[in-house]
C-alpha cells in the first residue's frame, strides 16, 4: 500500500511521464507528411497593347513526395524512444520503491533499537540500585558502582541517539512517499512484509540472473535504444534517394490561361549523404557497446549482491543461534532465582546480557535485509512473495482522480 502511495504522490514519477509525453508527441510529429507551397507572382507589362490586361497572375505550387521509406523509419525511430521514455517510468518506479524500502527499514531499525536500548536502560537502573545498596553494606568496591553509572549514561546516550534517528527516519520515511511528514502522523506502520526473508535455496544463482536480463527495464530500455539507433541509420540511408517536387502552375496571361507542370529533384553527386551515415552507424556501435557494458554490469552486480546475501543469511543464523542460547540461559537463571539458589544482580546481568544480543541480532537482521535490498536492486523485482509488484501509473494519477471528481 505504501509502494502505491510512493507511485501516486512522487514527484520523480511526475517527471518522467511528462518526459514520455514528450516522446509521444514525437511520434505524431515524425508521422507528419510535409506540406505543399503555393506561391503567387503578379507581373505588370508596361507596354501592353490597348485593350489588353497589363496584368500577369502566376501561380506555382510545390508539392514534395518522400522516397525512400523516410516517413516510416522516422515513424519507427520515434516510437522506440517513446518506448525507451515509457521504460523509463518503471526505471524510476523502482527506484521510488527501493528508497521507500530502504526508508522503512531504517524506520524499523530505529524504532527496534530504541525499544531494546529503553529495556536496557531500565535494567541497568536496577543494577546500579543493587550495586549502590551493596555498597552501602560493603559488599562490593567502588569501582564496581562506578562503572555501572558508567555503563548506565552509556546506554542512555545511545538511547537519546537512536531517538533522534527514529525522527530522522521518519522524515527520510515522508519524503520517500513524497508526502509532507505531517502526513504520516497518527499513522501505524506495519513491518510485517521483514518477517519473510527469502532462503538461499529459493534463489538459484542462473535463474536470477535470467530473470534480470529478461526483465530488468534498463536492459530492455537499452535494447529500444538500440533498435532507434539501427532505425536512425536506414533513415540516413533512405535519405540517399532524393525527394521529389512536383511544381505545377498556372498563369493568366493577358487573357490566356497557361498550365504547367514542374518537376525537380536534388541529383547525388556530389554528396550522397556519407557523413550522418557514417555517424549514425558510430552511434550504433556506442548503443551496442553501452548494452553490452550494462549487461556485464547487471550480471556482475547479480553474482556480487547474490553472494553478499548468502554471507549475510549465514551471519543472521549465527545471531539467532546465540539469542537462542541467552533465551535458554535465562530461563535457566530465572529458575535459580526462583528456588532462591542465585541473587537479584545475576538475573539481572543475564537480562543485560540477552537485550545486548538483541541488539546485536537486530543490526545484523537489518544487514541482511540491507543485502536483500541491494539483490532486489539488482535484479529490479522484489523476492518477497507476498504481494505482486503492483502496476506503475503510465499517466498522472492525480491528474485522472481530479478530471473523474470535476466529471462528478
Amino acid at each position: 500500500m505504501l509502494t502505491l502511495v510512493a507511485f501516486y504522490y512522487h514527484p520523480d514519477l511526475d517527471v518522467v511521464r511528462a518526459q514520455w509525453d514528450v516522446a509521444q508527441s514525437g511520434v505524431i510529429t515524425a508521422g507528419g507528411h510535409p506540406n505543399p507551397n503555393v506561391g503567387f507572382l503578379p507581373e505588370y507589362s508596361t507596354n501592353a497593347a490597348s485593350g489588353i490586361s497589363p496584368w500577369v497572375l502566376g501561380f506555382t505550387f510545390n508539392v514534395p513526395l518522400e522516397t525512400g521509406g523516410k516517413r516510416g523509419y522516422r515513424i519507427a525511430q520515434a516510437q522506440q524512444l517513446s518506448e525507451v521514455a515509457r521504460l523509463n517510468i518503471a526505471i524510476v518506479a523502482w527506484r521510488v520503491r527501493s528508497r521507500l524500502k530502504t526508508a522503512l527499514l531504517n524506520f524499523y531499525a530505529a524504532n527496534q533499537t530504541e525499544t531494546i536500548l529503553k529495556k536496557q536502560q531500565a535494567i541497568q537502573e536496577e543494577i546500579v540500585q543493587v550495586l549502590a545498596q551493596r555498597l552501602t553494606a560493603g559488599e562490593v568496591p567502588l569501582p564496581d558502582v562506578t562503572q555501572a553509572h558508567i555503563s548506565l549514561k552509556q546506554i542512555r546516550l545511545a538511547l537519546g541517539e537512536a531517538q533522534k534517528q527514529v525522527a530522522e527516519t521518519h522524515v527520510q520515511l515522508a519524503n520517500a512517499l513524497g508526502l509532507p511528514v505531517s502526513a504520516l502522523a497518527g499513522i501505524n506502520i506495519s513491518f510485517e512484509f521483514l518477517e519473510h526473508i527469502p532462503l538461499v535455496a529459493d534463489l538459484p544463482s542462473q535463474e536470477v540472473r535470467r530473470q534480470a536480463l529478461f526483465n530488468r527495464p534498463d536492459i530492455l530500455a537499452a535494447l529500444a535504444e538500440y533498435e532507434a539507433s539501427q532505425t536512425a541509420l536506414q533513415l540516413e540511408i533512405a535519405k540517399q534517394y532524393p525527394d521529389i517536387h512536383l511544381g505545377p502552375g498556372y498563369t493568366y496571361d493577358q487573357g490566356e490561361n497557361k498550365w504547367s507542370l514542374g518537376f525537380s529533384v536534388t541529383l547525388p553527386v556530389f554528396n550522397r549523404n556519407e557523413g550522418p551515415i557514417a555517424k549514425a552507424e558510430a552511434r550504433r556501435k556506442e548503443t551496442q557497446a553501452r548494452f553490452t557494458a550494462l549487461q556485464t554490469q547487471v550480471i556482475g552486480e547479480i553474482d556480487r549482491t547474490l553472494a553478499g546475501y548468502r554471507a549475510a543469511l549465514e551471519n543472521l543464523e549465527i545471531a539467532d543461534s546465540l539469542l537462542l542460547f541467552h533465551k535458554k540461559r535465562l530461563q535457566s537463571v530465572q529458575a535459580l532465582f526462583g528456588g532462591g539458589e542465585t541473587d537479584r544482580l545475576a538475573l539481572l546481568s543475564s537480562q543485560a546480557e540477552l537485550e545486548s544480543t538483541e541488539l546485536a541480532r537486530l543490526n545484523i537482521f537489518v544487514k541482511a535485509q540491507q543485502s536483500l535490498n541491494l539483490l532486489e536492486d539488482a535484479m529490479q523485482h522484489p523476492l518477497q512473495p507476498l504481494k505482486p509488484f503492483p502496476i506503475v501509473p503510465e499517466t498522472d494519477p492525480r491528474t485522472k482522480e481530479a478530471d473523474k471528481n470535476e466529471a462528478q
